[in-house]
């Protein structure tokens, strides 16, 4: 009588294989636009933060912050590691004359601030690409996306 062997077999081996491989197709590709649209949440997060330092920075001293990326240290504020190492976060201003760094522009005074994606981020986000919003709360984006509500 022939001892009965434990195990598995080549064939069972390679099933399992071949489903682990499928699921793996199949979560990867969403794992990683997880990951992007978390990025991008983030750097919109910060974005707001610098929009309402932007309104208290106005009502002190009677004009927005500006000057691109000086325009977030000038507001007491650093951009958050995970937001700088994905996003290049940036604010532009216009006044009715040239005051501080903002440019002189008629009208009322305005800003901009920007986040432009970097690195992985750029390449995987081609949906919504670059990002801003201004005093009036207005949000754009640069990518394919058909709405800006799909980004924002």
């Amino acid at each position: 009588m022939r001892a009965r062997q434990h195990g598995f077999t080549l064939i069972e081996l390679m099933i399992t294989v071949a489903i682990i491989g499928i699921l793996a197709a199949v979560a990867y590709p969403s794992y990683t636009q997880y990951i992007v649209r978390a990025n991008r949440s983030a750097a919109q997060s910060f974005m707001y933060a610098v929009a309402n330092k932007q309104e208290q920075f106005l009502l002190d001293a009677r004009r927005y912050a500006g000057g691109g990326a000086a325009a977030v240290p000038e507001l007491n504020m650093t951009v958050p590691a995970d937001v700088s190492s994905k996003y290049t976060i940036t604010a532009t201003c216009t006044m009715p004359t040239a005051v501080g760094n903002c440019t002189a522009v008629a009208g009322t005074p305005t800003y901009l601030i920007t986040g432009t994606p970097r690195d992985t981020q750029l390449s995987q986000d081609t949906k919504c690409g670059t990002l801003t919003l201004n005093q009036l709360g207005a949000k754009t984006k640069s990518g394919t996306a058909s709405a800006v509500a799909d980004c924002w």
